[in-house]
C-alpha cells in the first residue's frame, strides 16, 4: 500500500496499524472523543493508521438511547479538533446521524494540517436483531458498500456483521481493496472447553483468515472491550495477512493497542500462490447472470405450485430425514457441550465484578451472603480475587433451625478467602412474626420469609457500608423457577446467572473451594433436612443437560428421541414453562407511548 504509484523498482514500506481495543464510558461521547485523542497522540509517531471500534464514542447496547449520542461527521470532526502532528488516518465506529436518521457507522479520517478531512464512511449493512440484539429497531441498515482510494492505497471497510456475510467482502476485494477494515463489537459467548477463546472469536478467527486468503488481502478487525450491563466484549482484535496467517492477535478482557506491519509485497506472493481473486473476476460475468436469475427462496409466489414444464409432485418444505440417529445419545453431546474453558471464564467473571461494580455503578465494594453452599462460595472467591478481600463483606444470617454444618462450611469459605466475615442472626425477628401474626405459617412461607429478611438485610448493610449487593443464584435455579422471588434474585449483578449448577461444581473445584461444600447434596437450608433435588423432583446433573438442550432449541420430543428419560424431560420442561413469570420485571400495565421497557427503552448501565 503505497503513496505513490508502483514500478518495478519500486518498494512499497509496510503500513503500521493500530488496532484500538477500546473501553468506552457509556454515552458520555465527550468523554469519549478525548479518550480517542489521548491514543492518536500515543501513536502518532509509530503508526500510520489507527483503528477504534464499532460505537467507539458511546458503547454499543443504548437501544433507545441511540439518538443522544448519535453525531454527524462534521461534528465529529469538530469534536476531534487538530490532528496531532505526523498523526495517522483514524477509522471510527460510531453512531451516526445523517439526513435526519441514524445508522452505526465507521469513518475513515485522513489527517490534515488543520483538520481531519472525510476519505469515507460506511454505514453498516446487516443490523442484528435476534437474542440478545434489537439494532434495526434503533438505527437504519446502510445500502452501499465500496472501496476507496486513501494515501496509503485502496481500502473497504465493513462493520460486524457485515464481515459474517461472504458478498460485502467480496465486492471490496473485487473493488480493488487491498486492506479490509472491520470494526467491531462482537459479543463474547459460548466458553467452550478449549482453545482459550470464545467461540464468537473463533468464528471471528476462520472468517477472516478466509476472507484474508480467498482474495489475498489484509483484514484487520478492532474490537470493543468491556462489560454493558452483563454483556461482554473480550477484545481479542486481529490482523491477517493475505496468504490467511495471523499477524497479531489482541489481549483479552483488557484495552491495549496492538500493532501490526502490512508488506504489501506479501499480496503479490499470495495471489500467485493462491490466484482464486483472478478466477473469480473471470468467471464474474457468468456469476453475475446467474445471481439475476436467482430469486430467494422466501420470495416466491407460491411455493407449493408444480415447477413449470415439470410433472405436479409432493413438495416438502425444508430437508426431512428420519430425526435423530438411534445410537445418537444427545444427553452425552449436551454434557459435553456444558464443559467450559475455566482459565478463561475466571478471568472473563472477574473483569465483569470489576466492570459492573467500580466502572459502571462506582462502587468499590460488595456485600454477599454466604450461606455454605458452592454458588455463594464461588461468588464471594470471585468478588474477592476481583476487589481484594478487604472490600468483600461476606454475611452468614442463620436462622435457629439453620444446619450447623452450613455455618461451618459458610466459615470455611470465608476463612479461605479473607474476606471481611459478620454474622447476624435472623431467628427473633421471623419468630416474632410467625408468633405474633402468623401462627400457622407453613414451612414454604417461612422459608420464604427466611429468604426475602435475608434480602432486606444484606441491601440495608450495603446501603451502611457503601457496597453493591452481589447475587449467587445458578442457571438452572434460575430455569427451574427454584429461587425466593424478590430475594435470591434480587442483587443487582450476579456473576454465576449463566451457569448451570453442574458448571459451577466444576468451576468451584477450578477455583480451590473446599471439597467438602462441592460434593455435599444441594440444599437451600430453608426447610430441615429438605434438599434441592427433593423438592425440584431431578437432580442437576440429570436436569442440566435437559435444560441445555430445551434453551438451544430441541423438543421434548426430539430430546426424548435422544436418549433422555421421556419424564424427567416433561418434568423440566413444565417447570421451565411455568415459571418465565419468575424471570421478569414486574408487568406494568402500558398505557402510554413513553411506558418504560416498552417504548422508554435504556439499558441497565446507561
Amino acid at each position: 500500500m503505497a503513496t505513490r504509484p508502483m514500478n518495478n523498482t519500486d518498494v512499497r514500506p509496510p503500513l503500521r496499524v493500530a488496532l484500538v481495543q477500546f473501553k468506552p464510558t457509556k454515552a458520555e461521547v465527550s468523554a469519549n472523543v478525548e479518550a480517542i485523542q489521548r491514543t492518536i497522540a500515543s501513536q502518532s509517531d509509530s503508526t500510520d493508521l489507527i483503528v477504534f471500534p464499532e460505537t467507539s464514542l458511546s458503547g454499543y447496547f443504548l437501544e433507545g438511547g441511540v439518538a443522544e449520542s448519535a453525531v454527524t461527521i462534521e461534528e465529529l470532526i469538530e469534536l476531534l479538533g487538530s490532528p496531532p502532528e505526523m498523526s495517522p488516518d483514524v477509522v471510527i465506529g460510531f453512531y451516526e446521524r445523517w439526513r435526519r436518521r441514524l445508522y452505526n457507522s465507521a469513518v475513515y479520517l485522513e489527517a490534515g494540517e488543520d483538520t481531519w478531512k472525510l476519505r469515507h464512511v460506511h454505514r453498516k449493512m446487516f443490523l442484528p436483531t435476534y437474542g440478545v440484539f434489537d439494532e434495526a429497531r434503533f438505527v437504519e441498515p446502510g445500502t452501499d458498500v465500496q472501496a476507496f482510494e486513501t494515501r496509503f492505497g485502496r481500502i473497504g471497510m465493513l462493520i460486524c456483521e457485515d464481515m459474517w456475510h461472504s458478498l460485502p467482502a467480496t465486492i471490496l476485494a473485487l473493488g480493488g481493496a487491498e486492506l479490509l477494515v472491520v470494526p467491531s463489537a462482537s459479543l463474547a459467548r459460548d466458553f467452550s472447553a478449549a482453545g482459550g477463546r470464545s467461540r464468537n472469536l473463533e468464528r471471528w478467527e476462520q472468517i477472516t483468515s478466509g476472507v484474508a486468503l480467498e482474495h489475498g488481502i489484509f483484514v484487520i478487525a478492532a474490537q470493543l472491550v468491556g462489560s454493558e450491563g452483563g454483556k461482554l466484549f473480550l477484545g481479542g482484535s486481529i490482523a491477517v495477512g493475505p496468504d490467511g496467517t495471523f499477524l497479531a492477535r489482541g489481549p483479552l478482557l483488557e484495552e491495549a493497542v496492538t500493532l501490526a506491519s502490512l508488506d504489501a509485497g506479501s499480496i503479490n506472493r499470495s495471489r500467485v500462490a493462491s490466484p482464486l481473486l483472478a478466477d473469480l473476476e473471470q468467471m464474474l460475468p457468468h456469476l453475475q447472470r446467474s445471481l439475476e436469475s436467482t430469486r430467494p427462496h422466501g420470495v416466491l409466489e407460491d411455493s407449493h405450485a408444480p415447477f413449470e414444464n415439470e410433472a405436479e409432485e409432493v413438495v416438502v418444505e425444508g430437508l426431512v430425514g428420519d430425526g435423530p440417529r438411534p445410537n445418537e445419545d444427545l444427553g452425552v453431546i449436551h454434557e459435553a457441550e456444558l464443559n467450559l474453558d475455566f482459565d478463561l471464564v475466571e478471568k472473563t467473571l472477574i473483569e465483569f465484578i470489576r466492570d459492573e461494580v467500580c466502572r459502571q455503578r462506582e462502587f468499590e465494594r460488595v456485600v454477599v451472603g454466604v450461606s455454605g453452599g458452592v454458588d455463594s462460595a464461588v461468588s464471594l472467591a470471585l468478588a474477592c480475587k476481583a476487589l481484594g478481600p478487604e472490600n468483600v463483606y461476606g454475611f452468614r444470617l442463620p436462622y435457629r433451625t439453620s444446619s450447623q454444618e452450613s455455618l461451618e462450611h459458610a466459615a470455611l469459605v470465608l476463612d479461605m478467602t479473607e474476606a471481611q466475615a459478620q454474622t447476624i442472626e435472623i431467628s427473633d425477628p421471623i419468630d416474632l412474626y410467625v408468633k405474633e401474626y402468623e401462627p400457622e405459617i407453613s414451612p414454604l412461607r417461612k422459608g420464604n420469609l427466611m429468604a426475602r429478611l435475608r434480602s432486606v438485610i444484606l441491601f440495608d448493610q450495603s446501603a451502611k457500608l457503601g457496597a453493591l449487593p452481589l447475587g449467587t443464584g445458578n442457571k438452572s435455579e434460575r430455569l427451574l423457577g427454584y429461587f425466593t422471588w424478590h430475594a435470591d434474585d434480587s442483587p443487582p449483578i450476579n456473576p454465576l446467572g449463566d451457569l448451570f449448577k453442574t458448571q459451577v461444581w466444576a468451576f468451584a473445584r477450578h477455583l480451590g473451594i473446599p471439597e467438602v461444600i462441592i460434593e455435599k447434596p444441594a440444599t437451600a437450608d430453608l426447610v430441615k433436612g429438605v434438599t434441592d433435588e427433593d423438592e425440584i423432583g431431578i437432580s442437576y446433573h440429570a436436569a442440566d443437560p435437559i435444560l441445555f438442550g430445551l434453551v438451544s432449541g430441541y423438543s421434548v420430543e426430539e430430546l426424548a428421541r435422544g436418549g433422555f428419560n421421556q419424564e424427567e424431560v416433561e418434568l423440566v420442561w413444565k417447570r421451565l414453562q411455568a415459571t418465565h413469570w419468575k424471570r421478569e420485571l414486574p408487568t406494568v400495565a402500558v398505557l402510554s407511548s413513553s411506558a418504560i421497557g416498552e417504548f422508554y427503552l435504556r439499558p441497565v448501565d446507561y
